[in-house]
Parts: structure tokens; C-alpha cells; sequence
């Protein structure tokens, strides 16, 4: 193989990798985006603060019919001393998103 040819191979399978995916760590398990409410308890325990709303969806250009808002629950952890506090966003019952706050003194 040509040293041109197996640096692109090299190139477009670094690429193709995912990029490194946001997780909590929770005692021997991670919570990650996919994860029920059920499991993330279940491997994380009850978080320190719980919060629900309603986010507004956005209202496609062109029309003027607003959306129903979307039920998000959040739940924040804080995993210990010098690490972040971490907001977990759930809709529908699963973890859609996972966010760090401040760190932990």
C-alpha cells in the first residue's frame, strides 16, 4: 500500500470514530444518554435535587401553531469532591441529555 494511501485510510477511519460520549459515573456502572429513569436509579441511586418542566418547542418557520411543550425531568448528582455536578435531562421517561455544572470543592 502507498504511504499516501494508508495515511487517507488512517484519516477517514479517525473520522468515522465517535466522539467521546458524556456519561455519569455512578459506583461500578455508567449512566449514559438511552438509559430509563428506572435504570439510571438503579445504578446511580436517587439524585440530590429533582426538577420537571415544560420546554417549549420551537415553532417551524412559516407557521404560527405553537407546539406542545415537551415534559423534561432533570436530575442533578453530585458524584463527589473535585468533580462536577452533573444534570441529567430526561424526556419521556429516557436520558436524552447529560450536562456538567460547577465543580465540586
Amino acid at each position: 500500500m502507498r504511504p499516501w494511501t494508508a495515511a487517507a485510510w488512517l484519516a477517514l477511519a479517525t473520522a468515522a470514530l465517535p466522539a467521546a460520549a458524556q456519561n455519569l459515573r455512578c459506583k461500578n456502572d455508567f449512566a449514559e444518554r438511552g438509559d430509563s429513569k428506572h435504570t439510571v436509579l438503579s445504578k446511580c441511586g436517587e439524585p440530590v435535587f429533582k426538577d420537571s418542566f415544560c420546554r417549549q418547542d420551537p415553532v417551524p418557520p412559516g407557521t404560527k401553531v405553537r407546539q406542545p411543550c415537551i415534559n423534561v425531568d432533570s436530575w442533578s448528582y453530585r458524584p463527589g469532591s473535585g468533580q462536577f455536578v452533573t444534570i441529567l435531562e430526561f424526556q419521556e421517561g429516557t436520558l436524552k441529555t447529560i450536562r456538567y455544572g460547577e465543580r465540586i470543592p
